[in-house]
């Protein structure tokens, strides 16, 4: 069976897509998806074409393949819908389900990064127009039929409210979310859970908030409240307002840089080790974003976010430079041990091990003296003991929200002697 589409790009400077090539999907007899994407010859003859993936779709005549990723190429991939985007693809397309070629094609034109897909040569000009923040008490309600696997409302409204809900799906996690437009920028608006264990929203706010404190780029964020419930609206990183309408910056997630699959089984190739290497690579600043790399690594080491996976980081090109992305999706966790906790990538010798020992043991891979890397962690450390708690309740965590969370900073098995536990 082979299916295809064609693969459009918003150039550097532009908000207008245009047709940068053509791929196919091929299912063979024993079920294995093979990928193919070509460059069109009309884009190859534009002066400022820019390649999809600087790496493995290098501008040419070449035919490409993949196997991975069910026969879908990493950037191409990054464009698909998240877990929350799937799931709301799934309910909106019905029985029977969508393939990974449905995902792509039904996935809104306003998904991160800059490409889109169309099954004509010619891509459709822009969407205009966004969901505004009022949409939001409907897309709450929404959001939660979803969760709850309830029956959807049929009406007007509802089918309004499922339209946007699509929008925004490959922004990266599982969280319930949509985009909308306020002040001039697009916003990821992400909304709490009926069976969160504590106000997500409150505390997602206050981590990207501490991580500032540590000195590390984030992403903006501003809280907002939806009836009786909050949310949190994180400013789009990959989207830059102009009078003409809104720039894309090209966006790769380092699932795609690691060449590795977004499976358990796949998670050999996981690390930021790696990754800073190929940051190195591929960034056009890789003495300021490889150490920024090691801050996130110790940040989500110290505050017990092993949620870290690699889609949950990325490199940005606005223009024709690539750059590590501000930081986004940070949330701490509650593992029960005292002793040992690990992170979703390795970051060492010891593996995913979130010890200070671990984290110093590669720390010349990331462009940093030892010395250096360990008055790093130091600071970091001192940072998120002295203000977590402070920053927490200034974002209006409440007590009982911040109790909960508490034994997620810099855990006593951080600075764990080794030596003397072994």
């Amino acid at each position: 069976m082979t299916s295809e589409c064609f693969v459009y790009i918003a150039l550097p400077g532009k908000t207008e897509f245009v047709t940068a090539g053509r791929y196919e999907r091929t299912i063979d007899r024993h079920g294995v998806a093979t990928g193919r994407f070509v460059y069109g010859k009309s884009y190859l003859a534009r002066d400022n074409a820019v390649p999809v993936d600087p790496i493995e779709l290098k501008l040419g005549t070449k035919t490409y393949d993949t196997t991975l990723l069910k026969g879908i190429f990493g950037a191409l991939r990054d464009a698909s819908p998240d877990h929350w985007g799937r799931r709301v693809i799934e309910r909106h397309f019905g029985s029977p389900g969508p393939d990974e070629l449905d995902y792509l094609l039904h996935s809104p034109d306003d998904r991160a990064g800059a490409l889109g897909f169309g099954l004509n040569r010619e891509p459709p000009a822009p969407r205009r127009k966004f969901n505004r923040t009022l949409d939001l008490e409907k897309l709450q309600q929404f959001a939660d039929a979803i969760i709850k696997d309830e029956k959807l409302p049929q009406s007007a409204d509802a089918e309004q409210a499922q339209e946007i809900m699509l929008e925004g799906t490959s922004m990266g996690g599982a969280r319930p979310k949509a985009v909308v437009e306020d002040g001039g920028a697009l916003w990821i608006a992400k909304f709490n859970r009926p069976d969160d264990k504590w106000n997500h929203a409150k505390v997602e706010r206050a981590m990207l908030e501490l991580a500032h404190a540590c000195g590390i780029q984030r992403t903006e964020s501003k809280p907002t409240r939806i009836g009786e419930r909050d949310a949190l609206l994180v400013k789009r990183f990959d989207r830059e307002a102009t009078n003409s309408g809104y720039r894309r910056a090209r966006m790769l997630s380092a699932l795609t840089l690691l060449r590795s699959e977004d499976t358990h089984q796949d998670r050999s190739k996981w690390s930021y080790v790696l990754l800073a290497e190929e940051l190195r690579r591929v960034s056009s600043e890789p003495k300021i974003d490889a150490p920024e790399l090691f801050k996130r690594m110790c940040f989500n080491a110290l505050i017990t976010n092993n949620d870290d996976h690699p889609r949950n980081h990325a490199v940005i090109a606005m223009d024709t430079d690539w750059r590590l992305s501000p930081a986004y999706d940070l949330v701490p966790a509650m593992p029960i041990s005292i002793e040992r906790r690990d992170l979703a990538l390795e970051c060492g010798d010891m593996g995913r091990y979130a010890h200070v020992d671990n984290l110093l043991s590669q720390s010349a891979r990331f462009l940093l003296k030892e010395d250096e890397a360990r008055a790093i962690i130091d600071d970091m450390e001192q940072t998120v003991k002295n203000r977590w708690y402070e920053i927490c309740r200034r974002e209006g965590v409440n007590e009982k929200d911040c109790e909960t969370i508490s034994p997620a900073f810099a855990y006593e098995g951080f600075r764990l002697d080794l030596a003397a536990a072994s």
